[in-house]
């Protein structure tokens, strides 16, 4: 993965788990939304070029800020000495959702770039990434949840700082407003990413089948779900996307990364330190 460093495999402890699917039939296209819960969606782009592993299907779920709560959480804040699964993230913080906060460094705990709230700040430090998920706005004024662009005219860190007490720095994939910002490369990997479309709903984006980022990038903007922005969190096996609502529940975890895991033969979620969830938020 890009400005990660790779840990080594003896020394993560696997916890085996088995993929979980709804019911129902699986959509086939961006257009066919699929209702979990109020203010909750998801969809499936199939890619019109081919994925050379998997199905060549990307997962989106989109999810109303104004109706679901957004939280940032890791072992810098439970205080943990090693990470979870999603699945357990969720099951531990009540989460309905879960994905990657991002990448982390070598101790297994930091998040690269900032990761903060107003309870806990697991890394107060910018680095030179230039997208910015913000969320709990400090006033009404501001959107529940928005992506910024730090090189985009007028857009300075300290003033997001100002706006809202959450914010999470990762590695750009989109630029609003709906700029593909990689080129073209031989790399590819299982996703993880994080979306807004052009209402401001948050998309948690995963796909286990492995595209270089120019590419996903390219199916996310010509797949009519009306993405404008986006940014990396995760990719190859530790890549995950797990939810939980009513009766659906859902397991996702990558396989594929070059120079690392070129297969698709990863069967089991990898225990990863942060992560980004959400809640329900209390009726009115």
């Amino acid at each position: 993965m890009p400005a990660k460093c790779r840990r080594p495999r003896v020394v993560v402890l696997f916890i085996a788990s088995l993929f979980s699917f709804p019911l129902f039939a699986f959509s086939t296209g961006s257009s066919d939304w699929k209702s979990l819960a109020s203010g909750m969606d998801y969809t499936y782009v199939t890619a019109k070029k081919s994925s050379l592993v998997g199905d060549s299907r990307i997962f989106v779920l989109r999810i109303d800020p104004a109706l679901w709560q957004l939280e940032a959480v890791g072992i810098s804040n439970t205080g943990e000495n090693a990470g979870h699964t999603a699945r357990e993230w969720s099951q531990r913080q009540r989460f309905s959702a879960v994905i990657n906060a991002g990448m982390f460094a070598a101790d297994f705990k930091s998040h690269l770039g900032y990761m903060g709230s107003a309870a806990h700040v697991s890394n107060g430090k910018v680095n030179a990434y230039q997208s910015v998920a913000a969320f709990d706005p400090h006033d009404s004024q501001s959107p529940a949840f928005h992506i910024f662009d730090l090189d985009a005219s007028g857009v300075h860190f300290q003033d997001i700082q100002k706006s809202y007490a959450s914010a999470l720095q990762n590695l750009r994939l989109i630029k609003r407003s709906g700029l593909n910002q990689w080129s073209q490369q031989n790399r590819k990997w299982s996703e993880a990413a994080l979306g807004e479309d052009e209402k401001g709903r948050v998309l948690f984006i995963y796909s286990r089948s492995p595209f270089s980022m120019h590419d996903l990038n390219s199916e996310l903007l010509s797949a009519g779900i009306g993405i404008v922005a986006a940014q990396h969190l995760e990719g190859g096996p530790e890549a995950q996307l797990y939810l939980h609502v009513g009766s659906i529940e859902m397991e996702m975890f990558g396989s594929y990364e070059t120079n690392f895991k070129e297969n698709d033969s990863n069967s089991i979620a990898w225990p990863i330190p942060n992560v980004l969830g959400v809640q329900q938020r209390p009726k009115p």
